[in-house]
């Protein structure tokens, strides 16, 4: 017990730690505020782990092509949202199964990654840091919010952005419509099945934000197994949140904090069975599904699709 506290203070007081914990949970946040607001919209969108890995090879091509990092960010959120155009139009279009779908993508971009990545084999590198003065020197966690790469800077403004978006526009109301009573949106005049589309259209573009900032701020290089199935952790932090962006964000944090064990137990000097640590946020992942996702109310249309007149 004595060794589990000493481990328990060290890493507490580490700021490594918190640089580690930070780095993940950001990562898992980028996926989480996508997928919050497609679920809010009545799509489970299983193909999260799709669009982060294909925003994370377009962007390492893109910064092999241009060495730039707004280029690579583009090309990141382009190739993603060709991912997510493909689950949209294949659910809430043709009347696909989502899941089906989603698995599917899933297995696509894993093959055709690790393939293309085979063949051009990108070449990459770890984007520089960026200090944001006075802040960046608060004790313990100033060096891991404020000394990192832009790239993670762009969470900061788009959870609010995301937050203000479905709560305070038109468009957020119609999307949490169509996720609690589609056919009373539809007969209200709403196009239920374009606003999924567009929902997962925003996943989209916050996965590949996501997946350039793991390939380009996190890691610095590209291999198929980049992601890791953190993505299907992004969707359980939705879950484990109950929907609520704050709640996905805390759930975000717990389980990067848990991600994080990895990198930061063998920098403070632990031996840990490296299974053991790799396999921790996903069985952390499978006992928050079970202890909340029935104790929290999902959106009620959540994962049903929409045709017309059929209730």
């Amino acid at each position: 017990m004595g060794g589990f506290v000493e481990a328990l203070g060290d890493i507490l007081t580490s700021e490594s730690s918190y640089v580690s914990a930070v780095s993940f949970a950001a990562f898992l946040a980028f996926g989480a505020v996508g997928e919050w607001v497609a679920e809010r919209a009545g799509t489970l969108n299983i193909s999260i782990e799709g669009m982060l890995l294909a925003g994370a090879f377009a962007a390492a091509m893109g910064f092999d092509l241009t060495s730039s990092l707004l280029v690579s960010l583009l090309f990141g959120i382009g190739a993603a949202l060709m991912v997510a155009s493909v689950q949209a139009q294949m659910s809430h279009r043709l009347q696909a199964d989502q899941f089906v779908v989603g698995l599917a993508l899933n297995i696509l971009v894993l093959g055709l990654a690790g393939f293309l990545d085979g063949e051009l084999d990108p070449a990459t590198r770890r984007a520089p840091t960026v200090t944001i003065p006075l802040l960046s020197d608060i004790p313990l966690v100033g060096r891991a919010l404020f000394d990192q790469s832009w790239l993670l800077y762009l969470i900061y403004p788009l959870i609010p952005a995301c937050w203000w978006l479905v709560y305070r526009t038109r468009w957020g109301l119609e999307a949490r419509s169509v996720g609690e009573n589609p056919q009373s949106a539809d007969a209200s005049g709403i196009h239920v099945n374009r606003r999924r589309r567009q929902a997962i259209y925003v996943a989209g573009i916050t996965c590949g934000a996501g997946g350039t900032y793991l390939c380009l701020a996190v890691v610095g290089s590209f291999e198929d197994s980049i992601v890791g199935g953190r993505g299907f952790i992004s969707i359980a932090a939705v879950i484990f949140g109950g929907w609520t962006l704050r709640g996905s964000i805390a759930g975000c944090v717990l389980f990067g904090t848990v991600v994080s064990f990895r990198l930061s137990l063998p920098a403070l000097g632990y031996q840990i069975n490296n299974q053991i640590v790799t396999s921790a946020p996903f069985l952390l992942t499978i006992a928050g599904m079970a202890l909340f996702a029935k104790r929290v109310r999902a959106p009620d249309a959540l994962s049903r699709p929409f045709v017309r007149g059929i209730r």
